[in-house]
């Protein structure tokens, strides 16, 4: 048969990871992405891409483990690249602080990043409201960045890029043989998928270059992300909430619940205040699916649903979201060769 056509729709960090790894499994596809918006107007041009894994509570843990050691072992090599500041990925170390003892006292990723060891009581005495910490480095993806880096990447790989806004995905049926869903939030309308729902995050990100260390207070609320220009300050988890404006009590909000952490932080410069969706599920969809209407198929991959976590786990979803696709080919050319006989 003809070079398998596969269209991904969506151009957030999930589109764009799926998109290239089809393309280094699937290499005689032609890949095409289609979104509605490109960087810089994605959900994840507002995440801050730190790499601490958010639990799925419908996953199971080893293969959540999985996904986020493919991710860390993916950027670890970038990191270590001459590509790494083009591509805005460095290593940064900081604490993870607890008022309240964890459940866990070693997280089921504490063995991927670098260096995790409970914090020190000198080091503590940094947060006296706080009762327990863990020390470690991970990386960071500065997102606006990674993106454009994933483009060109695509781009040298002759993968197409349109701005088209896909309503449905029997639309694209006549023009493609498989489509990869990576829409983020935009599979609530797209698949009318309702076990989909947003969390809305507010963050801020300042200028402030002397904080050289992350700090992340464990219930995730608050956070402060040191990327190579900016410092993200965060945040919220607002469930079921679809606002994209700026809420000003938030923003000051989160200055405070910052600098009660970082006091150095009352001198931050060129306060930017920007807002995304969580794509947020019980657990990420991926999956095969198989729509039919009127005797006419059209093959689906599912990959979405990332909520919060979709930076820390991106590579190793959008490897398997490509494995999906070299099933759906595999299943494409055995229909063809049947076809034949």
């Amino acid at each position: 048969m003809a070079a398998p056509k596969v269209a991904v729709v969506g151009a957030g960090v999930i589109g764009l990871s799926t998109a290239l790894c089809i393309t280094e499994t699937c290499p005689s596809c032609s890949v095409t992405v289609l979104s509605d918006q490109f960087s810089p107007n994605t959900t994840s041009d507002v995440a801050a891409g730190m790499l601490i894994p958010h639990t799925y509570p419908g996953t199971p843990i080893h293969v959540q483990k999985q996904w986020f050691k493919e991710t860390f072992t993916y950027l670890s090599a970038i990191s270590n690249s001459a590509e790494a500041s083009e591509a805005g990925i460095h290593l940064v170390s900081g604490w993870q602080i607890f008022k309240n003892m964890p459940k866990e006292e070693l997280p089921f990723w504490w063995d991927i990043v670098l260096g995790f060891r409970p914090m020190s009581a000198a080091e503590l005495q940094k947060f006296p409201q706080h009762r327990f910490g863990q020390a470690f480095m991970t990386l960071k993806c500065d997102c606006p960045p990674y993106l454009l880096w994933l483009e060109k990447r695509l781009k040298s790989t002759g993968v197409q890029m349109y701005i088209r806004k896909v309503s449905d995905l029997w639309e694209l049926h006549s023009e493609y043989n498989i489509v990869v869903n990576c829409a983020g939030i935009g599979a609530h309308q797209l698949v009318g998928d309702k076990k989909l729902f947003p969390i809305r995050g507010q963050v801020l990100k300042v200028h402030a270059p002397w904080v050289k260390n992350f700090i992340r207070d464990g219930d995730g609320l608050t956070y402060i992300y040191p990327g190579i220009h900016r410092v993200t300050l965060g945040g919220t988890r607002e469930k079921e909430n679809w606002s994209l404006s700026p809420d000003p009590g938030t923003t000051k909000e989160i200055f405070d619940r910052c600098c009660s952490l970082e006091p150095s932080l009352q001198a931050a410069q060129d306060i930017e205040v920007k807002v995304g969706l969580r794509p947020s599920r019980q657990c990420v969809r991926l999956q095969r699916e198989v729509l039919s209407q009127g005797g006419v198929k059209l093959l689906v991959v599912h990959n979405y649903g990332h909520g919060a976590g979709g930076f820390s786990v991106h590579r190793g979803t959008a490897k398997e979201a490509a494995h999906l696709v070299g099933e759906c080919i595999a299943a494409l050319q055995g229909t063809s060769s049947r076809a034949k006989l």
